[in-house]
């Protein structure tokens, strides 16, 4: 018995191996070296030779009057566009589960933009509100709403609310169909029984369908907030952090001052500290949900 649960053991470890080999060489080795690259000075005209800094590079980035910008445009956009991707995209499931005829359509039409490339998304946005653009032509030359062209892409807030704008228009479908799945798994008996006690459908909506579907907002939070604080190409092709870095997020930033400086110590020390940023966040969410699930059971 001892050497079958030996062998069994064993053909796990194989199984599992390449997979383990993997996550390390493209996972665990990168976020190490990531950390001590933190510590050191260096950058791309120099990869031999690095200088240790210690915690230079971590006083450097809280000091960065960018970095700041960059922070603060990143949780702004995390704060508006994640709870307007999950009610938009909850109403949509809502829609969705309550439509008996032709619901496949209505799904792929609010998934689509999903599957919408971001590069192509976002260079779309940036056509729609270029000073040049079609929303620009709309104004001026259709309904004659305005005699001069609005450059919306040359202030911070008009490129950031751009932006947000297309992060929300895609996650719209994602969250629809996540909360679509969760809203199908809700037992019917539930509502009829409350039909039947003379419950209204919004009575049925806060005492029924949002305490059965409470893990899957928490998890639906975690998921948008770590990408919230992940968006990169959207800002980068409507954008490009401009005007004067103004619309700069903690990525674009990263990706600013390791590819266009040169300098790789900074970029790594602002790694660290939104990874850190990010698990914190993240432990937060998940304990929450922990004490709702225990609550609920």
């Amino acid at each position: 018995m001892g050497k079958k649960i030996k062998s069994q053991k064993a053909q796990m470890f194989i199984l599992l191996l390449p997979g383990l080999v993997i996550f390390s060489t493209f996972v665990v080795v990168p976020i190490i070296k990531l950390m001590y690259n933190s510590f050191f000075t260096w950058n791309i005209s120099n990869l031999v030779n690095h200088s240790f800094t210690g915690i230079t590079n971590f006083i450097n980035v809280f000091q960065d009057e960018y970095f700041r910008i960059a922070l603060s445009n990143t949780i702004i956009y995390t704060l508006i566009t994640v709870p307007l991707q999950m009610v938009l995209g909850l109403l949509a499931a809502i829609l969705v589960n309550k439509i008996t005829h032709f619901s496949v359509v209505y799904r792929t039409l609010f998934y689509f933009p999903v599957l919408t490339s971001w590069v192509i998304a976002s260079l779309i946005f940036k056509f729609v509100f270029n000073q040049q653009g079609m929303l620009n032509y709309f104004l001026t030359d259709v309904i004659h709403a305005t005699s001069e062209n609005i450059n919306w892409l040359s202030t911070r807030w008009g490129g950031m609310m751009i932006a947000m704008a297309l992060g929300i228009w895609k996650g719209i479908g994602w969250n629809m169909m996540v909360f679509l799945a969760a809203l199908q798994s809700i037992p019917k008996d539930y509502y009829e029984v409350s039909s039947l006690d003379g419950a209204t459908p919004l009575q049925q909506f806060f005492h029924i369908t949002l305490p059965s579907i409470k893990g899957t907002v928490l998890f639906s939070l975690v998921m948008l907030t770590i990408g919230g604080f992940n968006v990169y190409t959207s800002i980068a092709m409507i954008t490009g952090g401009g005007p004067a870095h103004q619309t700069e997020t903690v990525l674009s930033w990263m990706y600013f001052k390791a590819f266009k400086t040169g300098d790789f110590g900074y970029a790594s020390a602002l790694s660290v500290i939104i990874t850190v940023l990010l698990a914190i966040l993240a432990a937060i969410q998940f304990k929450l949900m922990g004490d709702k699930q225990k609550t609920n059971a």
